[in-house]
């Protein structure tokens, strides 16, 4: 009998560990391998509906889940998956794809027009979407080398206002309108396009 105290001490100690181990919260990885079906492998999209996501902001991925979640943002189905995060979930996503390498995509494009893109480029985005868009600041999505057909659904929800444009975006694509009238969105498709590698 005396024997078995300690055991069974050892054994309910163990089991507290082992339990309070099963209730932390999943890695980001493990998190972020659930995406792969449509974002890719490690977040590197490989259909044009869908965006790379991998070297996203950390910030920008968090904004952008909790406005899923929040129905905030439109989405065909991202508004129910992001429901089924908790923050710590989606905080712990970020840090995983934040930490992936952006790969931009190679597309076909008009040479001409993406000449054009990249004269409007430098002019209206390039302060926020850094490096011909390949690279953004914490608010700011990544542009060059996405997905032309994401990146033309996105600007339509823009343009409908299904989705809100942020000031800054709005104020320089008021100014790009100005200056490139219809032009100018699909010079800047080209540009991005003309990313890829």
């Amino acid at each position: 009998m005396k024997n078995r105290k300690p055991l069974l001490g050892a054994l309910l100690l163990g089991g507290l560990l082992l339990g309070g181990t099963a209730q932390a919260t999943p890695s980001g990885e493990m998190l972020g391998n659930t995406c792969s079906g449509c974002h890719g492998t490690h977040g590197v999209s490989m259909g044009p509906a869908s965006p790379t996501i991998a070297g996203i902001s950390k910030a920008y991925f968090v904004d952008a889940m909790k406005a899923y979640r929040a129905g905030e943002r439109p989405a065909t189905i991202m508004n129910r998956i992001a429901k089924g995060y908790t923050d710590e979930e989606i905080e712990a996503m970020a840090v995983f794809f934040s930490g992936m390498s952006y790969e931009p995509q190679q597309q076909k494009f008009d040479a001409a027009l993406a000449k054009k893109g990249a004269v409007l480029h430098k002019q209206f985005c390039e302060k926020c979407h850094e490096d011909g868009g390949t690279s953004s600041e914490d608010d700011a999505g990544l542009l060059g080398g996405q997905w032309t057909p994401y990146l033309s659904y996105t600007f339509e929800d823009f343009k409908a206002g299904t989705r809100e444009m942020p000031k800054k975006m709005k104020k320089k694509v008021e100014e790009l309108q100005l200056k490139a009238g219809d032009e100018g969105l699909p010079a800047l498709l080209n540009f991005y396009a003309s990313q890829g590698k």
